[in-house]
């Protein structure tokens, strides 16, 4: 592709591209613990839940449309001790897959965690995600935890496992 990837604050209009980029990660079965699809007032609640001060959305706009997203969310929301720490979550459309998107969207979120205040970053996927594991180590990120067979996909169970960055000392 030759066009120019664009990194923003996800707004409402970009609600019905985010609702459905989530619905075809659940679609795929490895890449989120949903199982059925998520609504656009799920979403919307989603997006609100996510002040941009605070716990912004980004997303990827390639020629106007929305090609991926990535979130920063709270780690156990009002415990003090734990603010600096926030939790990364990142999906790309179907037809974008594998084009660097998500290695742009997440290199982005880890450069503007410092304005945040955010010192840690950790991804919870699933243990059969190994695309997610591929950007991740590329990241820098590391494995910190594995809880095994935790997730139950009719009958098919599959586990949780922890990546965590550091990102100042």
């Amino acid at each position: 592709m030759n066009t120019t990837l664009q990194l923003r604050i996800a707004v409402d209009e970009d609600l019905d591209y985010l609702t459905d980029i989530y619905n075809q990660a659940i679609a795929l079965g490895t890449a989120t613990a949903h199982t059925r699809p998520v609504t656009l007032d799920d979403r919307r609640a989603w997006l609100h839940s996510h002040p941009p001060a605070n716990y912004p959305v980004f997303v990827a706009v390639r020629e106007k449309p929305v090609v991926g997203y990535c979130s920063l969310s709270p780690y156990r929301a009002g415990r003090e001790a734990l603010k600096a720490t926030a939790e990364i979550s990142y999906y790309v459309h179907a037809d974008h897959r594998g084009t660097g998107i998500g290695t742009a969207l997440i290199q982005h979120a880890m450069d503007q965690c410092p304005h945040l205040g955010i010192k840690t970053l950790f991804a919870i996927l699933l243990d059969i995600n190994q695309a997610s594991v591929r950007i991740l180590d590329k990241l820098g990120f590391e494995q910190w935890g594995h809880l095994p067979r935790v997730a139950n996909f009719d009958g098919q169970e599959c586990g949780h496992l922890y990546y965590g960055r550091r990102l100042t000392a």
